[in-house]
């Protein structure tokens, strides 16, 4: 992994702590530069493994870039939030809550960007057996989430639809592969985490879902960019164009879904089997960023600051910018 150019989540949260005001810094919209000037942009550009590198080159879409990318792999989203509100990243996608975590820190960000995937596999996994039989039953248990993650979310979710808060467990924070050697070994008794884990877990360790997202989840996920970056025209002019190719390459997989599993194998080293489960449980596609999607961002903010992980009241709308709303639409 490349190495990060950012400050850690629990600075992040600690600056968040000094304060409850979540006015981000604004940028502007510059006015577009000329092809020339864009063939001299270099756009930094975060990923996960398996993310949009992976999926813009099996959809052929890296071969006329405009400009050149410069790619940085996290292992989940905060710290990619982290790295584009730092500067050292002027782009990046991820799910659902790290923007919400983000925000609270007033970070330098804007969601610029959309989709919406399935909710199933944004899953509570328990071993096969386990004796825990529904999400009342993790009562006084440790569950292994990554903090800030959109399983952070699904965790909070699914436990307050069982009456419970994440005061009546232990939430042991790690990451996706710290978290499942420990689900393996047996030293946590739940784990909260998304596709391709989920079906990982399930296929190759015969992990049982307690819960998924249905009924909890909003399935989203966002592309992010730095408030700096969208404020230089060549760095905007970049975004711009690298949103619309995701949305294409988006469209691509759900069409294509055979030939995006066996990149997708190849790219990340899972089985087959496992990436042809993944994206057989639908892809994420583009969903313009209306007011629904704000609301119910919204809500999942709230429920936050209801249990008391985040320690004040964040407007999600504030770092929503439609400035691509039309070229996605024309795309």
């Amino acid at each position: 992994m490349r190495l990060r150019k950012a400050v850690s989540l629990l600075a992040l949260l600690a600056l968040a702590a000094c304060g409850t005001s979540t006015e981000p810094t604004k940028a502007s919209v510059p006015t577009p530069v000329s092809a020339a000037e864009l063939s001299r942009v270099t756009l930094r550009v975060g990923d996960q493994k398996g993310g949009s590198k992976a999926l813009l080159t099996a959809a052929g879409l890296l071969a006329d870039l405009p400009y050149r990318i410069e790619w940085s792999t996290f292992t989940s989203g905060p710290p990619e939030l982290e790295a584009i509100s730092a500067g050292g990243v002027d782009v990046g996608r991820v799910g659902n809550t790290p923007p919400i975590f983000a925000a609270a820190a007033n970070a330098k960000i804007a969601v610029v960007a959309g989709s919406q995937g399935n909710v199933e596999s944004d899953a509570i996994l328990v071993p096969k057996d386990s004796p825990l039989r529904t999400v009342k039953d993790l009562r006084g248990r440790t569950i292994a989430v990554s903090k800030g993650s959109s399983a952070h979310g699904q965790v909070l979710y699914n436990l307050r639809k069982a009456g419970l808060s994440t005061k009546d467990v232990k939430l042991s924070f790690l990451q996706p592969a710290d978290a499942y050697g420990a689900f393996n070994q047996h030293q946590v008794d739940a784990w909260a985490v998304w596709d391709p884990y989920t079906s990982q877990a399930k296929l190759e360790s015969r992990a049982r879902v307690l819960a998924d997202g249905r009924g909890t989840a909003n399935g989203y996920t966002f592309i992010v960019g730095g408030t700096r970056s969208l404020s230089d025209p060549g760095l905007n002019s970049a975004i711009r164009d690298f949103v619309v190719r995701h949305a294409k390459a988006d469209r691509w997989a759900d069409t294509h879904r055979e030939e995006w599993a066996r990149a997708w194998a190849k790219e990340t080293g899972l089985s087959i089997e496992v990436a042809r489960a993944t994206v057989e449980a639908g892809p994420d596609l583009p969903v313009p960023l209306d007011d629904t999607v704000t609301r119910s961002e919204q809500d999942l903010a709230d429920a936050f600051t209801e249990d008391g992980v985040l320690p004040g009241k964040v407007d999600f709308a504030r770092f929503v910018d439609r400035r691509y709303a039309n070229d996605l639409n024309k795309g």
